[in-house]
């Protein structure tokens, strides 16, 4: 999948990916956060998180000598390290001990993407966010793939998408989220140009994105969602300074220790 990514293409779903990324965690705060794979998307550069972490599998790390040094961003920090191997199905991580994970493309490279999912939510803090990405197979080029695969039967046609089995649909997802207290905060889909391998043709089907977005969003060639983490019956615990200050701001009845004289009248 990751040659895939090399080509036309796979460049541009990379980069409405990458801004979509950028756009999503931005504004996500705490202190832990991991990517699980695809080292060609930097998902946590606009993250502000002080501990950041990019796993990946033993097989990603074998393709490209993707092991090596993780270098520099375009603003001078660095990038994230790789500093640990991991499977989605079984992160080294503690429960309730990540504020947000990353899943680009994850889920459909996972062999077990209900276990990856199920995996998220033990690691996740309650109100944690997880951030997905995959490709739709309810598009044009999903389309393609399909009817690539019934006419390879036949020995004709070649495959336009990663041939990586079943791609996840959007609707599909979201109910696996829900079953696992995941509420989906918000969704995108994106890249609209048709089913084409060069450059130049997607730059011409170019103005078919601000369309599609707008009159059939749900077409999309990829989608994105941000879900969070819902624990129900928990109850946020408020800081003692508040608690502090509603006591002393309670009026308390004083008693006079003495009696007043026959005939006194008192005022307010």
């Amino acid at each position: 999948m990751h040659h895939w990514f090399d080509s036309p293409p796979g460049r541009y779903l990379l980069a409405w990916e990458q801004a979509r990324l950028d756009e999503a965690v931005a504004d996500l705060f705490g202190y832990h956060a991991v990517q699980l794979g695809m080292p060609l998307l930097d998902g946590l550069r606009a993250n502000r998180m002080p501990y950041q972490w990019l796993a990946l599998g033993q097989e990603a790390v074998g393709e490209g000598g993707l092991a090596a040094e993780p270098g520099l961003r375009e603003d001078g920090t660095p990038r994230q390290a790789i500093a640990l191997l991991a499977e989605p199905v079984a992160l080294p991580f503690a429960e309730a001990s990540l504020d947000l994970v990353v899943l680009p493309h994850t889920l459909e490279l996972s062999i077990d993407p209900h276990a990856a999912l199920r995996e998220v939510a033990r690691v996740l803090v309650p109100e944690g966010r997880v951030v997905i990405s995959g490709l739709n197979p309810m598009s044009l080029w999903g389309l393609r793939q399909r009817r690539a695969r019934l006419y390879g039967r036949f020995g004709r046609g070649s495959l336009y998408l990663p041939d990586v089995g079943e791609f996840i649909g959007y609707r599909r997802l979201r109910d696996w989220l829900r079953l696992l207290s995941f509420e989906v905060e918000s969704a995108r889909f994106g890249c609209y140009c048709p089913a084409v391998r060069s450059s130049q043709w997607i730059e011409r089907f170019g103005w078919l994105d601000p369309l599609g977005e707008k009159w059939w969003p749900i077409f999309g060639a990829g989608y994105f969602l941000v879900a969070v983490k819902r624990v129900h019956g928990m109850r946020l615990l408020e800081p003692a300074w508040r608690t502090a200050r509603q006591r002393n701001a309670a009026t308390v009845p004083v008693a006079h220790r003495t009696p007043s004289p026959p005939g006194a009248t008192h005022r307010r």
